[in-house]
């Protein structure tokens, strides 16, 4: 029996008929064909499908998509705006290397943008514990760690003063 569900995502409307045990993580893969949300362990562990709903981020392979029904989600293609500049994190991602294969990087950011909403600021201890749930097996997180940081601190400080914050060093 097919569900009808209804949300936004990424800023536009949308809907689609779904079976009622259909995850959102393959509701935005399949039905959309948004794949930047990539599917890497299928049991929550590893974080790659982080996504935000009502601007929290979310694991999407946990969240069935009729559960979604009336949110607001973002994708990381809804980060930043088409032929736009990078959102600040995604930035400090490129700026300090916090990417390898770039499987991970996806959800990587998505957690990283909900921490930079909350924590503008953090110290690495914090960023550290807050990725817990995402899991990269190429880089080793350090300069995860320095590109979330960097990237909270862009957040922070807003569009006009971004590239002033990037800071940090650059090893």
């Amino acid at each position: 029996m097919a569900n009808t569900v209804k949300m936004t995502v990424n800023g536009k409307a949308v809907s689609g008929d779904v079976e009622a045990r259909t995850l959102l993580v393959q509701f935005l893969r399949e039905n959309l064909g948004l794949t930047g949300t990539h599917v890497g362990c299928d049991t929550s562990q590893c974080g790659a499908c982080v996504v935000h709903v009502d601007g929290q981020s979310v694991k999407s392979c946990t969240l069935l998509a009729v559960q979604a029904n009336g949110s607001k989600v973002t994708t990381i293609e809804g980060l930043a705006p088409a032929g736009g500049d990078l959102h600040p994190m995604q930035a400090a991602f490129r700026e300090h290397h916090g990417l390898q294969c770039g499987f991970c990087t996806p959800g990587m950011v998505m957690s990283a943008v909900d921490l930079g909403k909350r924590n503008k600021a953090p110290s690495e201890q914090e960023v550290r514990e807050w990725l817990e749930g995402n899991i990269c097996r190429c880089t080793g997180y350090h300069n995860i760690v320095k590109a979330v940081m960097a990237g909270c601190r862009a957040m922070a400080a807003g569009p006009a003063k971004a590239a002033a914050a990037k800071g940090g060093d650059d090893d």
